[in-house]
């Protein structure tokens, strides 16, 4: 079980050579492992579908709901969530990159994801 951030969710689904080999290990077990995602990444791919900078060949609406036929739990964002992501000791101002790491330290989970700047905070990564 990992959290997935944004971009790991993207390449899983829809670009799997983007992913490190490790990373690509991992999404093959998660039909039996499971996975998560923080819901803030749906919106972060709404947000880039709507500015013409992603196109996944659906809208956002029919992406979520593919998702529901995996082993990914979308974990909404909630106030704790908020509250937990505004407690982390990291000046990274992303909120959205916050609420993954809230997220993962919340679950005691490690993040998959390709992002730099994640992994110089957050130890616990696939990559």
């Amino acid at each position: 079980m990992c959290v997935l951030d944004t971009c790991a969710l993207l390449w899983w689904t829809l670009d799997p050579e983007k992913l490190s080999p490790l990373a690509a290990e991992h999404c093959e077990k998660i039909d039996r492992h499971g996975a998560c995602i923080a819901s803030v990444s749906i919106w972060e791919i709404g947000v880039k579908i709507q500015k013409g900078k992603l196109d996944i060949g659906m809208s956002v609406r029919e992406f979520a709901i593919l998702l529901k036929q995996v082993n990914i739990e979308n974990v909404p964002v909630d106030t704790e969530l908020w509250l937990n992501s505004l407690d982390l000791d990291w000046v990274h101002r992303d909120p959205a990159d916050r609420l993954v790491v809230a997220l993962a330290k919340q679950r005691k989970l490690p993040i998959m994801t390709a992002d730099h700047v994640i992994r110089e905070y957050y130890k616990s990564v696939i990559w």
